[in-house]
């Protein structure tokens, strides 16, 4: 029998990614929740036999999640508010933690078998540098605060509900669909115009991972049988230099890059690399 799996955030950055690996496998029947108005861009897709539409999946009572969940027996719940420059410190972060905990009640309540969610490393205390699943927690920012909440809550609660529950902390993502405004796509536009790209020293440490990787990760996880936190991450230790010369080079123009120019935050950890599991 295929698994009935539903699927919260697929038209985002990491959600498209990962209803594309679901898509793949032959074993699942796929449910995707979408904001109202974008039905049509997960419709097509062979797999998704329904979609469950709500003007706004954080504002839904855990009565709306049971009913939407009655059937299904595991939830990949990626949806988060997530807009650069804003997310980290937004108090829209505060909502997504409620309507997540409402989300989890009802799945409880619909007898779900199985719950994934999507927390960040920046949930850990980044002072370790390497971080394994059993580095300490130390959020510094209401984005971490709510990730790290959520994990806490639902690590002690699903299990006492008799749900499965798995922690899908993400690293440094780039790739297919990525915002235009961040570190990638800033130097691949920069770059293909001819025009400088102003970098910090470039010192950073950081552990950089295909969004494509992380959503077969992710969906691997949804499939599998482990629980608990895990790290979706490459665990190889890059420095942005590195980075940003690996993208020059495919350009032609490291002359372009122009590092020190812009200040380097003197908060930023110097190392963040995560360790597999």
């Amino acid at each position: 029998m295929k698994k009935r799996i539903i699927i919260t955030g697929a038209t985002g950055f990491v959600g498209r990614q990962v209803l594309y690996h679901l898509v793949a496998s032959e074993d699942v029947r796929l449910t995707v929740v979408v904001r109202e108005g974008k039905e049509a861009l997960v419709a097509d897709h062979p797999a998704v036999d329904a979609v469950v539409t709500t003007p706004d999946l954080f504002a839904e009572t855990a009565e709306w999640w049971a009913n939407a969940l009655q059937g299904i027996d595991t939830v990949i719940h990626v949806a988060w508010y997530a807009e650069p420059g804003l997310y980290l410190k937004s108090a829209q972060n505060i909502d997504c933690l409620k309507g997540t905990l409402r989300m989890a009640k009802g799945a409880a309540q619909a007898g779900v078998r199985r719950f994934v969610g999507i927390g960040t490393c920046f949930e850990y205390d980044l002072s370790c540098g390497m971080l394994s699943v059993d580095a300490p927690l130390k959020p510094l920012t209401p984005y971490a605060g709510a990730k790290a909440a959520a994990y806490m809550a639902l690590a002690q609660w699903l299990p006492v509900n008799g749900v499965e529950f798995v922690w899908c902390r993400l690293f440094y993502l780039y790739g297919d669909g990525e915002d235009k405004r961040r570190l990638v796509p800033y130097l691949k536009s920069k770059l293909a115009a001819g025009e400088p790209a102003e970098l910090t020293s470039g010192n950073q440490i950081r552990d950089y991972l295909d969004v494509k990787e992380a959503g077969r990760m992710i969906a691997e996880a949804a499939l599998g049988e482990s629980i608990g936190p895990m790290n979706i991450c490459s665990g190889i230790p890059i420095t942005v230099r590195q980075l940003a010369e690996s993208i020059a080079d495919e350009y032609g123009r490291r002359d372009l890059l122009k590092f020190g120019v812009r200040p380097d935050n003197p908060v930023d950890p110097c190392c963040v690399v995560g360790v597999r599991n």
